[in-house]
């Protein structure tokens, strides 16, 4: 595993400089069928990141947000596969704000092993292995292990948020947290930003689809992190995400935690309103 992820980290660096080339270039944007954007970046990356795995384990079938529908089809039968987010971010890239990431993750038996996560314009890569650890690491320097803070009730809670997917079930979500702060960040950052200590918890009520989390949950679980379903209802957390368990590739609404919040979530008083009360 740790030759394979070094393979991995390459594909995934040789795809931030395709998305790069495009990024310095005027931006075309077309519509995919549910309305969200695509550009040529997506398409290079998906391209070649495919490309490469298809050569690196022939074995392993490979399901990318530009999947043509035959693949969608036929991924229920496997165990183990390779799940990718070409341009995490889209519309960020679109802004030229620089949150935008290329995220690839190993799954396996519906869970994460290996997760992958680069972002070009910020020069900085995530990734982890199962039971190995989480790292940070910028080109041409030795990596860093990163790891999740402890957060305390005396703290504000410190919340990272989608820069583009705001919803009602996050506002009235937000309403009954213990006193925090919250900060707008695109793409799958907000789970790197946990991961590293910088934040402690990103809810996601809304449509994600796996791609969107695989390498992010494995490299926020590795760092001391988990990623739970959350319940809208009640606002309770429940077990973890899973992949490839269902006909419906979109995620259902999750949260993604620092180090031991999952279990003070569920605490008596940690939210300050209870089911039917909360605005």
């Amino acid at each position: 595993m740790n030759k394979l992820v070094e393979s991995i980290k390459k594909i995934a660096w040789e795809a931030c400089d395709a998305i790069l080339e495009v990024y310095q270039s005027p931006i075309e944007v077309t519509e995919k069928e549910d309305t969200s954007p695509l550009t040529q970046a997506d398409l290079s990356a998906h391209r070649l990141i495919s490309q490469r795995l298809s050569v690196l384990t022939p074995s392993w079938p490979t399901l990318s947000e530009e999947s043509v529908d035959s693949d969608i089809e036929d991924r229920l039968s496997w165990t183990t596969f390779w799940l990718i987010d070409p341009l995490d971010g889209t519309r960020e890239f679109i802004n030229r704000n620089g949150e935008f990431t290329v995220n690839i993750a190993l799954i396996h038996e519906g869970r994460p092993i290996l997760g992958v996560i680069a972002a070009p314009v910020l020069n900085t890569m995530w990734y982890a292995v199962k039971d190995k650890g989480a790292w940070r690491q910028n080109p041409d320097e030795p990596a860093k292990r990163i790891a999740t803070t402890t957060w305390q009730p005396e703290q504000r809670l410190r919340i990272v948020g989608s820069r583009s997917h705001g919803n009602h079930k996050l506002e009235r979500l937000l309403k009954v947290l213990p006193p925090h702060e919250l900060e707008g960040v695109g793409s799958s950052l907000k789970f790197c930003r946990i991961a590293e200590g910088a934040a402690d918890c990103y809810p996601r009520p809304g449509a994600t689809c796996e791609w969107d989390t695989g390498a992010a949950h494995i490299i926020l679980e590795e760092a001391g992190g988990t990623v739970l379903r959350l319940n809208t209802e009640t606002y309770k957390v429940e077990e973890s995400l899973q992949y490839n368990q269902r006909h419906s590739l979109i995620n259902p609404d999750f949260i993604a935690l620092g180090r031991g919040l999952a279990e003070k979530w569920n605490e008596p008083g940690f939210l300050s309103h209870y089911v039917g009360t909360a605005p």
